[in-house]
């Protein structure tokens, strides 16, 4: 816990490496990313509000860069994991990685460690030196974004046939989940009569269904309203709503052995980017079926996986 509220910058630990400022300058692409920052190195002045200069200085750092698993856990306490603003990180590198977007995270990564730690039998060291692999799967399987690497995508799902009604759907398995720079990542069709295909040789056991929806992850724009964490709050508001982009409902279609469709699976008033179903069914194609969004003309997704 942090011994003063609402501090800035405080205890930090040591872990296997320390991430420096040197180190977010050149982005900091290490095999044992686990997760990423982006904001620039605030230093403020240690004066605080007293000090009458100015109050902070700005070091231009990369958006994206990576932080290393070996920053998340102790180099001398054995069992110890940390994350947040005690993490293992000098004092310039510190003022870019303390924002609450990258220590909500960070902590996502190390509940994720933790658990796979406690599965496997391991330390944190012996996890990142025997599994930093699957820790990594996992985090993109959740839907976590880790940047420069791609998702492992199910076997069934790149050995089948994947066509749509219109639109190129190869992006749904490249194992990014979001746009990344001017790579949309997606796939989008009209609600109501577009379409994507799964197409097995013979009749296939399909047990899991992962959908990653668009939630308008890139919205910032200059009205208040659309701003993902708005800085003020006026007396009368726009409404908050639910990311008009993001797909409402849909269903799912499965055909047998003698050619009939049936309608598996419907989900309607869906909330959620990341979705996942479970199906268990045999079945010679997988239809999906996009019905609604919530205000957008076109569905959009990022990610359609059978297993």
């Amino acid at each position: 816990m942090g011994f003063l509220p609402g501090k800035r910058e405080s205890r930090r630990c040591l872990g296997d490496h320390l991430l420096t400022q040197n180190d977010v300058r050149a982005e900091a692409r290490f095999d044992d990313l686990v997760a990423y920052g982006g904001w620039p190195m605030d230093d403020h002045h240690p004066g605080g509000l007293r000090w009458r200069d100015a109050p902070n200085i700005f070091h231009g750092a990369p958006s994206p860069y990576g932080i290393p698993y070996r920053c998340l856990y102790s180099r001398n306490v054995a069992n110890l994991f940390f994350a947040g603003r005690n993490i293992s990180v000098t004092h310039a590198a510190l003022s870019s990685t303390r924002v609450m977007a990258t220590c909500a995270i960070l902590g996502q990564a190390v509940g994720t460690a933790a658990a796979l730690a406690a599965r496997e039998g391991l330390l944190p060291r012996g996890l990142g030196e025997k599994r930093i692999g699957d820790l990594q799967q996992a985090l993109m399987s959740d839907d976590c974004y880790l940047p420069w690497r791609s998702r492992a995508v199910p076997d069934l799902a790149k050995s089948a046939r994947l066509t749509a009604s219109a639109g190129d759907p190869e992006p749904l398995r490249n194992g990014v989940d979001r746009p990344v720079g001017e790579n949309d990542n997606g796939w989008a069709g009209d609600t109501g009569s577009s379409w994507l295909q799964y197409e097995f040789d013979a009749p296939t056991a399909v047990s899991r269904q992962r959908f990653v929806f668009d939630s308008d992850l890139n919205r910032n724009g200059l009205d208040a309203h659309r701003r993902n964490i708005p800085c003020f709050h006026p007396l009368r508001p726009e409404p908050r709503t639910v990311p008009p982009t993001l797909t409402r409902a849909f269903r799912i279609e499965a055909r047998d052995a003698d050619g009939a469709w049936r309608t598996l699976a419907r989900v309607q008033e869906n909330h959620q980017r990341l979705v996942r179903l479970e199906t268990r069914v045999r079945a010679t194609a997988i239809r999906f079926v996009p019905e609604a969004t919530w205000g957008a003309q076109r569905a959009h997704l990022f990610a359609w996986d059978v297993e």
